[in-house]
């Protein structure tokens, strides 16, 4: 689903459901890839908008996914590595740090990923980079890999889920806010399936 409306001009978008549940007109601060699930921030009004969307264009906002890979991580790590601002722009710089949480089959890998700065697709691509690609990701992944999770485990999705989000509350700057996604299950079935412990999924979030 997307968060609002764009090049498809869908009426079934996150922001017209909360509209629809909340009875109130909600304001979007910033986005989630279509294909990405997890933590979303939205604003009641159009002043606390403006001050959380500057949080996240400042840097002073900590997001945290977890990504499903294919390929072992052993090690944490940083990528440094310029990409594209939008499809087809100039590169901009790019900082993702990433962790490894487990490995299952000496072959895939949960990693938690704390991108430093807000690209698109950034952490999709610096995976990519590492020669570790989501698994389900259509544009950066792994074709045939991805069919054989459809058919294996039944991974029917990108494996990216948004899992923590802290940012500055808005209106007390001395204080923050954080918010927390447990895995829906149209990911964690899978990762189970795949082998991945229940404590260790159950720790996620």
């Amino acid at each position: 689903m997307s968060v609002h409306r764009g090049w498809d001009d869908s009426r079934d978008t996150v922001m017209h459901r909360l509209r629809d549940a909340l009875g109130t007109w909600v304001y979007p601060v910033h986005r989630l890839d279509r294909a990405t699930s997890g933590v979303l921030v939205v604003a009641l009004d159009p002043d606390t908008a403006r001050v959380l969307s500057a949080s996240f264009q400042e840097g002073r906002v900590e997001k945290e996914y977890v990504a499903l890979v294919r390929g072992a991580i052993a090690e944490a790590g940083v990528v440094d590595h310029p990409i594209p601002a939008r499809e087809g722009g100039e590169r901009v710089p790019a900082i993702t740090d990433y962790a490894p949480i487990a490995i299952v089959r000496d072959r895939y890998t949960l990693v938690r990923c704390r991108p430093r700065t807000g690209r698109q697709h950034q952490i999709r691509r610096h995976m990519k980079h590492l020669s570790r690609p989501l698994l389900g990701d259509t544009t950066y992944g792994d074709g045939k890999e991805n069919r054989k999770m459809r058919d294996e485990i039944a991974l029917h999705r990108l494996a990216l889920h948004a899992t923590r989000i802290v940012l500055p509350d808005p209106d007390d700057t001395t204080r923050t806010l954080e918010a927390r996604a447990s895995l829906p299950d149209d990911l964690r079935a899978p990762l189970e399936r795949l082998g991945f412990a229940p404590d260790v999924l159950d720790a996620i979030g």
